[in-house]
């Protein structure tokens, strides 16, 4: 059978504007960024962020162990649906109060980016505090970024494989232990290890412990400036709340161009009549960045304002015995008009600062009263609607009620009920309720009135409750009573 010849192939489809202008040049929709190596810095702000580092870790690992009033100090029991936080028990009615702390935590960020920046993202930001952590993990094992990038780039041996299975082994440590810790805020964690120690932790618990290593694991090891410059939605918006007189990561272009090496015995007089400034286009400042920027190039939306620039460009004009503050934290009108710093400090208290300071203070003022002013019990009175309103021995009218009362302190509580509204109203079942610590009660209770002493319809009554033996104010709930026609 004679073979086809082969059909000519099609020719290529050009763009002609590109095809017109070689100088174009063809740019991947999709591009994949080179892996960051970020060098080891020394400096003043390096000291203050992983003083961060500490102080947050602390208080996330240490805080489920704290023990107060035989229980621990900090859990969010789901299943008895009830928030206990130090001294503080939280019921699901209390949701307000989480509303209020997030836009409290909201409001907190704005401010404080007005004013100084991502200073959140910087130093504390769960993200950037494990991508410190596990950064250093990673030299401590392969070494700095020389030896990192030789090893990256080498061949597979025995050397490699150990380097790299030791340090993904500390990692998914790490990321295995924070899972534990978070689980252990929403069951008691001394349980919970006692569980994990017999494998025989749940089903739910071991999902959350496994997916919150992973996100750990996956977040900081692996994707790094990936999420603060893509999946974190702060990065977007941050440009509606800076202005010209944030305080922001700055390079000095005035006194740093053009860049270019020379003699370190070079006096200002030569290297300037050579045309260059203080920059010796070292590149230590993109070394150093987590998130691979160039902070030379001006104010971008990458930067997390760690400011490790800062520390390794001092340490930079040190040896060269030049100023320090090429890069610093400065405004970009104090950068433009030269401002001292007393002067940029000035000009913290704008419109937008003192806006957000004035609702900022009003609110956490307001949810502080509302936390000591909260009552220790609380009182819910539902009509019971299987018992409608009916006539008893001797003409009395009953109703009947179910009263759920919520002991919010730390020890049983014996509370009297009383009911007004009507008058010769009273309580005939037992007007006395005991409620355990920490818990709510469900009571029925029947009310009942003579005869006479109301006319047919629905009447306003009120049931008040009081803690005995306590300085507790009394909780009065409204309710109406039916009487028959």
């Amino acid at each position: 059978m004679p073979l086809k010849p082969l059909s000519p192939p099609k020719p290529q489809r050009v763009i002609p504007s590109l095809a017109a202008d070689d100088s174009s040049a063809v740019v991947s929709l999709y591009q994949s960024d080179s892996k960051i190596y970020a060098r080891s810095v020394s400096g003043w702000f390096n000291y203050w962020r992983w003083a961060m580092v500490w102080a947050t870790q602390l208080v996330y690992y240490g805080l489920p162990w704290l023990s107060i009033n035989d229980r621990q100090a900090m859990l969010f029991d789901l299943g008895a649906r009830r928030f206990y936080i130090f001294n503080l028990v939280l019921y699901p009615q209390d949701l307000i109060y989480l509303t209020g702390l997030l836009i409290i935590s909201a409001l907190s960020l704005f401010l404080f980016t007005a004013v100084a920046g991502r200073l959140w993202c910087g130093y504390t930001c769960p993200q950037t505090v494990y991508t410190e952590i596990f950064m250093w993990v990673e030299r401590k094992i392969e070494g700095d970024r020389n030896a990192r990038m030789r090893l990256d780039s080498g061949p597979w041996g025995l050397r490699k494989v150990a380097r790299k299975s030791a340090k993904h082994a500390a990692w998914i440590a790490i990321g295995l232990w924070t899972g534990f810790t978070f689980v252990g805020y929403f069951t008691p964690i001394r349980e919970l290890a006692s569980e994990v120690a017999s494998f025989s932790l749940g089903p739910w618990e071991l999902f959350w412990v496994l997916f919150y290593g992973f996100a750990t694991y996956g977040n900081a090891g692996w994707m790094r400036e990936q999420v603060c410059k893509y999946m974190c939605p702060y990065a977007r918006f941050q440009s509606a709340m800076f202005d010209r007189d944030t305080l922001i990561v700055t390079y000095d272009a005035e006194r740093g161009e053009g860049r270019g090496s020379r003699p370190r015995s070079d006096t200002p007089a030569q290297y300037q009549a050579k045309g260059l400034g203080d920059c010796i286009d070292c590149t230590l400042c993109v070394q150093v960045c987590p998130t691979g920027i160039d902070i030379r190039k001006g104010l971008q939306y990458e930067c997390i304002s760690c400011s490790a620039c800062i520390d390794v460009c001092n340490s930079v004009m040190d040896k060269m015995n030049y100023p320090r503050g090429l890069i610093r934290n400065s405004t970009q009108n104090g950068l433009e008009q030269k401002l001292t710093r007393d002067e940029m400090f000035r000009r913290i208290l704008r419109p937008r600062v003192l806006l957000y300071t004035a609702v900022l203070a009003i609110l956490s003022i307001g949810m502080l009263w509302s936390l000591l002013a909260r009552p220790l019990f609380k009182v819910d009175v539902v009509r019971d609607r299987g018992a409608i309103a009916r006539m008893v021995g001797q003409g009395q009218i009953e109703n009947v009620y179910r009263l759920q009362i919520m002991n919010a302190t730390e020890h049983g509580q014996q509370y009297a009920l009383a009911v007004t509204g009507i008058e010769g109203a009273r309580i005939v079942s037992d007007a006395q309720v005991a409620v355990d610590a920490a818990s709510a009660r469900w009571v029925p209770v029947r009310v009942q009135t003579p005869p006479g002493s109301a006319t047919a319809g629905s009447h306003a009554i009120n049931f008040v409750v009081s803690a005995r033996g306590g300085r507790q104010d009394d909780v009065v709930e409204k309710s109406v009573f039916l009487v028959p026609r």
